[in-house]
């Protein structure tokens, strides 16, 4: 019976750890997403507008929420209209000339209500070249790339910075605060980085606002450990504005960059 006794308590123990828990989490309704940008490659008069829509989703959401029959137009100072068409995952795309200096407003209507940003082209300067060291990062055996452009001089400039590749990717910004009129390089190191890799070089001209704007976002969204119940990161406003109904304001940003874009293989 002694036995018997010890035998139930341990079953009750290990049985009770197959409890389910259920976790109430706060829900709040969908807000429109808006990645939007405008790319003139450095070397090229027109510019490739893509605007991709989605919506907010609950935590454990697995809903599809792209966006697909929202009317997506970028009106000129003159107010000539450009219409992007839907191609594909919520994006919407249109090339057109674009002139430096003038306004150019984003107008989005979906669901009754219209949302809009205005914005001006952002020159860049060009990337120049790379270089590469097979001994960097923790261990001394990762490698390493910096990619160098030149900032102009006696002007404030605000830089977004990518470096594309399979292995993973690089985002940051930079503004020329303590460079100013120096050659500047954005930095590359990744895992597993190998001989024959390719690597994409960008960096897009940028104002002031869209530079903190990622700061910020970047922040939050680096890799800092933790799981699904750590505290959540503020929500990062961006320039786009609900003219219908200011109070359901969306997320999201509308960009218009000059880009300089270099391709490497690494040795």
């Amino acid at each position: 019976m002694k036995k018997l006794f010890i035998f139930i308590i341990f079953f009750g123990i290990f049985s009770s750890c197959e409890d389910v828990i259920e976790v109430e989490l706060n829900e709040a309704p969908p807000r429109l997403v808006i990645e939007a940008n405008c790319n003139k490659n450095i070397d090229e008069e027109q510019v490739q507008a893509t605007v991709r829509l989605t919506t907010t989703k609950p935590f454990f959401g697995n809903e599809n929420t792209e966006i697909a029959d929202a009317e997506v137009k970028i009106i000129t100072e003159e107010g000539f209209i450009i219409n992007l068409e839907y191609f594909n995952n919520g994006r919407y795309s249109a090339t057109f000339p674009i002139e430096a200096e003038k306004e150019y407003t984003l107008e989005i209507v979906h669901q009754g209500e219209t949302y809009s940003a205005t914005e001006v082209l952002y020159n860049v300067s060009p990337l120049e070249f790379v270089e590469q060291r097979n001994d960097g990062g923790f261990t001394g055996e990762d490698i390493e790339l910096k990619v160098f452009f030149t900032d102009p001089a006696d002007q404030r400039n605000f830089y977004f910075f990518e470096g594309l590749s399979e292995k993973g990717d690089v985002l940051d910004v930079y503004n020329d605060e303590f460079f100013d009129g120096n050659t500047i390089f954005g930095y590359f190191l990744v895992d597993d980085l190998a001989p024959e890799d390719q690597v994409q070089f960008n960096i897009y001209g940028v104002s002031q606002a869209y530079y903190n704007f990622m700061f910020i976002l970047l922040q939050q969204t680096s890799d800092q450990g933790g799981g699904p119940f750590e505290t959540q990161p503020a929500t990062v406003r961006g320039n786009i504005v609900n003219e219908t109904n200011p109070d359901n304001y969306p997320l999201g940003y509308f960009r218009i960059s000059e880009v300089s874009t270099l391709n490497y293989t690494v040795q």
